[in-house]
C-alpha cells in the first residue's frame, strides 16, 4: 500500500514509519521540519496540507491508499494565563492537532472518490478524548475529542463508498511529550493510574495503527481502538 504518515520523525510516528516500511508498504513520511527523507510541513500554516499531500502524491506516483494523521502538539496553558496566551495556545493546538488533521482526511476523501476505489484514514487521537485532561490541556483534549467525531463522521458518511475510518486512542506513550509530562506531574502517581504498571512503548501504537492500515476488516469501520493499559476504560 500507499501510505501518508505525518508526525513522523519520533515516537509513535517513527514506530510506525519503521513498522509500515518493514511490512513492505511504501510511506511518504511527514514532519515539521523535514529531512532524512521526510517531507517538511508546517501544520501552523493553513496551506500546509495540501502542500503535503501534493508532494506525497508525488513522491507516491499519483496514488495514496492510507492516510494516518499522527502529527500534534501537547502545550499547557493556566487557566488564569493572559488572554494573548490562552489564545494562542489554543489556536495553535487546535490548528495542528484538529485542523490539519480535518484537511487532510478531506483531501484523502477526494482523492479516493475521484479514483472510485476506496482508501483507509486512521486518527491518532488520546484516552483524552473521552477522559479529559490535567487543568492546562482542556485544549488538548477538545482537539483529540474532535478527531474522534471526524472519524465517525466519515465513517458513517463514506463506508458505502469503500472509504474507512478508524481512530486508535493511546494513553502515555513513552515519547518526548510523555517524558515531559510525565516528569512534570510525577512519574508514580501517573502509573499508579494505570493498571497494566508501565507506560505503552511506541511500537505497541505503530502495530494497532499498522492493523488498521492494512488488516482491519471493512465491518470496523469506525472503531476507535483504545491503548492505553487499562487507565481509561469504556
Amino acid at each position: 500500500m500507499n501510505i501518508l504518515l505525518t508526525g513522523a520523525s519520533r515516537g509513535i510516528g517513527a514506530a510506525t514509519l519503521l513498522l509500515l516500511r518493514e511490512h513492505g508498504h511504501r510511506v511518504a513520511g511527514h514532519s515539521t521540519a523535514g529531512g532524512g527523507g521526510l517531507i517538511a510541513a508546517d501544520f501552523v500554516d493553513p496551506a500546509a496540507p495540501r502542500a503535503l499531500w501534493k508532494a506525497a502524491l508525488a513522491e507516491l506516483d499519483g496514488r495514496i491508499d492510507v492516510i494516518v494523521n499522527n502529527a500534534g502538539v501537547f502545550e499547557g496553558v493556566a487557566e488564569d494565563a493572559s488572554d494573548d496566551e490562552w489564545h494562542a495556545v489554543w489556536g495553535r493546538t487546535l490548528g495542528i492537532n484538529l485542523q490539519a488533521s480535518a484537511d487532510l482526511c478531506r483531501l484523502a476523501l477526494n482523492h479516493y472518490r475521484d479514483r472510485g476505489d476506496g482508501g483507509r484514514i486512521v486518527n491518532v487521537a488520546s484516552r483524552a478524548a473521552y477522559r479529559g485532561d490535567s487543568p492546562h490541556h482542556w485544549q488538548y483534549a477538545a482537539s483529540k475529542a474532535g478527531m474522534v467525531g471526524i472519524t465517525k463522521s466519515i465513517a458513517r458518511g463514506y463506508a458505502s463508498e469503500g472509504i474507512l475510518a478508524f481512530a486508535v486512542c493511546p494513553g502515555f506513550v513513552m515519547t518526548g511529550m510523555a517524558e515531559e509530562y510525565l516528569s512534570s506531574r510525577g512519574g508514580e502517581q501517573v502509573l499508579a493510574d494505570i493498571p497494566l504498571g508501565r507506560v505503552a512503548e511506541p511500537a505497541e501504537i505503530a502495530e494497532v495503527i499498522r492493523w488498521l492500515s492494512c488488516d482491519a476488516p471493512p465491518s470496523a469501520t469506525g472503531a476507535v481502538i483504545d491503548v492505553n493499559g487499562a487507565s481509561f476504560v469504556r
